[in-house]
């Protein structure tokens, strides 16, 4: 297979993205005034809806490289993906927070899968062998 190449600064702008994504809903949540079962459940969120963007782009990636993927761990992934941010919605909704936090949150998290994303599609990229 051909290898695809990656800029630096791409791969620089994938890492920022995820960085402070994380950091900055992590950050949010230490300062916040909730209680820490909320913000336990927001952290699980973030950790389920990153692992759920990355297993969804490797499963992707893979079905356009023909590799073989069954079509219920791909489902599986879809339904992760879309749950882990339904439920952050949900959880944000019935929140008694400022609607600017409401919306930092969503923000950050966002950020965060999209540099998860693009972190995990530059890796494969990079591991591409000529």
């Amino acid at each position: 297979m051909k290898k695809q190449n990656v800029s630096t600064a791409f791969v620089a702008a994938s890492w920022i993205a995820l960085g402070a994504g994380m950091i900055g809903f992590i950050v949010g949540l230490a300062r916040a005034e909730m209680e820490l079962n909320e913000k336990g459940y927001y952290f699980t969120i973030l950790l389920y809806g990153l692992f759920a963007v990355v297993s969804l782009q490797k499963a992707v990636r893979d079905k356009m490289e023909n590799i073989k993927v069954t079509d219920i761990y791909y489902g599986i992934c879809w339904f992760a993906t879309l749950s882990s941010i339904v439920l952050l919605s949900i959880g944000l909704w019935n929140a008694t927070i400022l609607p600017s936090e409401k919306g930092f949150y969503a923000f950050a998290f966002l950020l965060a899968l999209f540099g998860a994303i693009a972190v995990q599609k530059n890796t494969r990229d990079n591991m591409i062998e000529d």
